[in-house]
């Protein structure tokens, strides 16, 4: 099972500023998904998920 994050290609931080309530903490965040044309929450179930490619350098630094 796959979850929502910004490994997923179709997930990018939300424009909005403290969407959920959560304020600064990390735990509660909400994504946008590009896929599904909404607000989502960070680290919940995801069948649509597709991981990013990325670059060697940064998979060295965990960025992807």
């Amino acid at each position: 099972m796959e979850f929502c994050d910004l490994t997923c290609l179709h997930a990018v931080w939300p424009k909005d500023q403290a969407l959920d309530g959560a304020g600064s903490c990390m735990t509660f965040q909400a994504l946008y998904c590009t896929k599904k044309a909404m607000h989502v929450h960070k680290n919940m179930p995801c069948p649509e998920k597709e991981k990013k490619h990325c670059s060697d350098a940064e998979a060295g630094m965990n960025l992807c």
